[in-house]
């Protein structure tokens, strides 16, 4: 099945998602083949290629070629390369590979019994753990296998009870256990990073930062590094490996620099590169003739940093990057406009990042889809920029929803179901927010 979901900003900077198709593709799925139904799609809803901004794609060599064929600009899947790099670097390791077989061994036993899935729970309630399941992994979603491995470890002391009356196939030496607590503590900024750019509000803008600040996580020596430093570095070669072309993608450094949450920050090259690429696009999007007449007075976007420590490892690498590049440069203005927009933007405060679980009297912060919207008066230039950089997701994860939903729709009740009318019920179904929002509004 090929699948095809749009994104796009309003003149009020609102997000806007639209499923196209969700079709069914016999027969070999070539480069060509996938092209020819790319160019169908676009001409069944009238798209022209020069308004498409980019497309989000899987790293298939085939997805690859299929959109250097039909002329669109492409960039992979941030999930799916991650995916990549985990398993490469961590997962493959035999040790830790070791420890995932015994694990699955674990689980399917519990899993398989009636009788041997409720005895953890009583044992919990015996020992006052707080109850928790076993969670089954799926060996091609490596986030799977780290809740599978962190429910294990919340399981430790009910499964070594359960252990003395009951025969289980297969035990984790004490070794192993502190093999797996100390690998999901590597694993655990990856699984948060995988978390935050799944999210409907995830924008290429980042992609940078993301991989910045976990770089700078595993370069960090803390103790738990004891039995994984080999999966650790291995972890970072596969990071810098997977990632190494990310700050010479234009669509990604002018996403990164135009969020007010970034700006340029976060470039481990030249920040003077990345803003005359911003000036470079932004004087090949202009009239030499332009000029633009005074704007009505708008209030200042609210970029007061939030007070406050953040509580979780990967938000800190956030900090301390902000922190070493900020250099507090003002500049003076400038008779040119477009020149001006391109000094002041940079020269003010970065937004504040919000806490994935911020407390209760957490002052909650501005969106930058928000700030361009009260700042489009102040940087129209750049704010026109920013609408169709900040449109474009960093993962085609909201595509590949489409095909949980399909299994929703298509089943063994419904097995003589035509893929047409599948679609018709999938095309449905996903755009009902845009057909009749009055009836997906909230209570």
């Amino acid at each position: 099945m090929l699948s095809m979901t749009a994104q796009w900003l309003d003149e009020e900077y609102n997000m806007h998602r639209a499923t196209l198709h969700a079709q069914e593709l016999p027969g070999s799925h070539t480069a060509q083949t996938i092209n020819n139904t790319f160019e169908k799609i676009f001409q069944h809803w009238n798209i022209g290629k020069e308004t498409v901004h980019v497309v989000l794609r899987d790293n298939a060599r085939n997805m690859i070629k299929a959109m250097e064929l039909c002329g669109v600009a492409s960039l992979g899947c941030m999930a799916h390369t991650l995916q990549l790099a985990v398993n490469e670097a961590v997962l493959s390791q035999r040790t830790v590979s070791d420890c995932i077989a015994i694990g699955r061994k674990i689980v399917g036993h519990f899993k398989h019994s009636q009788v041997a899935t409720s005895t953890p729970a009583q044992l919990n309630m015996r020992l006052g753990i707080t109850p928790a399941h076993l969670q089954q992994d799926v060996s091609t979603r490596w986030n799977s296998t780290f809740y599978m491995l962190r429910s294990l470890l919340q399981q430790k002391q009910a499964l070594a009870v359960y252990g003395v009356d009951n025969k289980l196939p297969a035990t984790l030496s004490p070794l192993q256990w502190t093999l797996i607590e100390n690998m999901l503590t590597i694993l655990d900024p990856c699984e948060q990073l995988t978390r935050d750019i799944s999210r409907a509000t995830a924008t290429a803008a980042d992609v940078i930062p993301a991989v910045q600040a976990l770089k700078r996580f595993l370069t960090k020596n803390v103790p738990t590094d004891h039995g994984v430093k080999t999966s650790k570095s291995t972890l970072l070669e596969a990071v810098n490996k997977r990632f190494d072309h990310i700050e010479a993608e234009p669509l990604y450094v002018l996403a990164t620099i135009l969020d007010p949450r970034y700006k340029d920050q976060y470039f481990t090259t030249s920040k003077q590169q990345a803003r005359e690429m911003l000036q470079e696009w932004l004087e090949s999007s202009l009239d030499p003739c332009d000029s633009l007449s005074d704007s009505p007075d708008e209030p200042q976007a609210q970029t007061t940093k939030a007070d406050g420590k953040s509580s979780t490892s990967l938000l800190d690498m956030y900090a301390e990057i902000l922190k070493e590049n900020d250099d507090g440069t003002q500049h003076a203005g400038l008779s040119d406009t477009v020149v001006v927009e391109m000094q002041t933007y940079p020269s003010e405060s970065t937004l504040p990042m919000s806490p994935e679980n911020p407390p209760e009297n957490y002052e909650k912060t501005m969106t930058p889809l928000e700030y361009w919207n009260s700042n489009k008066y102040r940087f129209p230039h750049l704010a026109e920029l920013a609408r169709k950089y900040l449109s474009a997701p960093c993962t085609s994860i909201d595509s590949e929803r489409l095909f949980s939903a399909a299994a929703n729709v298509l089943d063994e009740k419904r097995n003589r179901l035509s893929c047409d009318k599948a679609e018709m019920l999938l095309f449905v179904k996903k755009n009902l927010p845009l057909i009749r929002p009055q009836l997906t509004k909230k209570k």
